[in-house]
């Protein structure tokens, strides 16, 4: 049998906050489920700490600095309109490619890679799309930070009644249901705009709707609101873990469940610190948790290191073809760690941001970090709260290091002097 995907994407979602990952309160059962079925990394990175970037690197395999329009820090509702700013249709996808030897796709959630005419999922892949194509929406009005509405169907402006996760949820079980009706496989990429600001349960739409104007950031919102958004979204995710049950396909369906960037404002990351438009381990690492009954080991875990965009040539490997020869992916396959999670080979990460001019690479246990003109060397095994610079006691590792990121950086293009650095509102804990 073919091999179904689904991958689950969250919205600065924070490494910690989950129930499997330690998170101090019982948000996530169905994705602990999730863990105990199957395979949970330690060490998952985002391609970016910050939205946009991250989801370039997801649709192509590749580094997202090769795109001009990943260089935004992230895409802004200013650039509705834009003609450069997105994703190019002529560009190569997970979604094209997959489509290309037989598989049904499907977006359902948020889009983020540049706003129609010029852009969207119809044009790079997907057979149909349903959700906003800006970066953050209210949940119950569905207007983004400008008040524009913004929910389509297919490339056209919707109104529906109801709660943003639910009413992704909704349509994604309706997508597995009808696929697996038609005995097609399938790429189901569920990109959830929860738990993103603004802050709202299913019991605020009349708090929504009262106040009549754009989302803000800074409206409200707690810890405990956070919690219950991200358990709204959890049990959308176990209805979809019962119709791949119900269908009978379960056993032929990869699970992936992370986030696009590491936790926000109310994320209770402990013990990382940095969040979200940081490249410390608070800001870029994530949960990746995966379930594939059929050859996954159910209740294991992996100290592989991977990144975002190695998906991509998983899902291409398990699916039986590659990407692009004229766009080489810069990924790497974990179906090897899938089918043995103790399989585990040397990886070397990287990053960049034009926000504080920061630096990253992240191999073995060690991790290079410069923000600025200030360097860090850490241990992120031994100190995953990265307080204690090494850089002194190891100053040939930290040469190395320095330079391996300055040979990577020199295949990439340099970032663009007019990218755009959009922070998100609240204190920092840089080093």
């Amino acid at each position: 049998m073919p091999t179904n995907f689904i991958f689950v994407l969250a919205d600065d979602l924070g490494y910690a906050d989950l129930g499997c990952y330690g998170g101090r309160a019982p948000v996530s059962p169905n994705i602990d489920r999730m863990a105990a079925q199957g395979l949970r990394f330690n060490r998952g990175y985002a391609n970016s700490a910050v939205c946009s970037p991250t989801r370039f690197a997801l649709a192509t395999g590749r580094y997202q600095y090769r795109l001009r329009g990943a260089a935004e820090e992230p895409i802004g509702s200013a650039m509705r309109g834009d003609k450069v700013m997105g994703l190019p249709p002529d560009h190569p996808t997970i979604a094209s490619r997959l489509r290309e030897v037989g598989y049904r796709t499907a977006l359902v959630g948020k889009w983020h890679l540049g706003f129609p005419p010029h852009f969207g999922p119809l044009a790079n892949g997907y057979d149909e799309h349903f959700g906003p194509v800006a970066g953050g929406v209210d949940y119950f009005t569905h207007v983004d930070s400008f008040g524009t509405h913004d929910l389509f169907e297919n490339g056209t402006e919707v109104h529906r009644e109801g709660y943003l996760t639910d009413l992704l949820s909704d349509r994604a079980v309706n997508f597995v249901s009808r696929s697996a009706d038609k005995r097609q496989p399938f790429l189901l990429s569920l990109h959830y705009t929860a738990p993103h600001w603004p802050w709202e349960t299913r019991d605020d739409e009349v708090l929504a709707k009262s106040l009549g104007r754009s989302i803000s950031h800074l409206d409200g919102g707690n810890i405990h609101t956070y919690r219950r958004m991200i358990h709204h979204m959890d049990e959308g995710i176990g209805r979809i873990l019962a119709a791949l049950d119900d269908k009978g396909i379960a056993d032929d369906t990869i699970v992936v469940f992370t986030s696009d960037n590491g936790g926000e404002r109310f994320s209770d990351n402990w013990p990382l610190v940095g969040g979200k438009m940081d490249l410390m381990e608070g800001g870029i690492r994530v949960p990746y948790v995966v379930r594939w009954p059929a050859r996954t080991p159910a209740g294991t875990t992996t100290q592989q290191l991977a990144i975002t965009m190695d998906w991509v040539p998983t899902f291409f490997e398990a699916a039986g073809t590659t990407a692009h020869p004229d766009y080489p992916g810069d990924g790497a396959s974990l179906l090897p760690v899938l089918t043995d999670p103790a399989a585990v080979g040397e990886r070397a990460l990287f990053w960049r941001m034009k926000h504080n001019n920061q630096r990253a690479m992240r191999t073995d246990r060690w991790k290079y970090l410069a923000v600025g003109e200030h360097e860090y060397l850490f241990d992120v095994v031994a100190d995953e709260r990265e307080r204690a610079n090494l850089a002194r006691r190891h100053p040939e590792r930290l040469d190395a290091m320095r330079a391996a990121w300055q040979r990577w950086d020199a295949t990439m293009p340099p970032i663009p002097d007019d990218a755009m650095v959009r922070l998100v509102h609240g204190k920092k804990d840089m080093p």
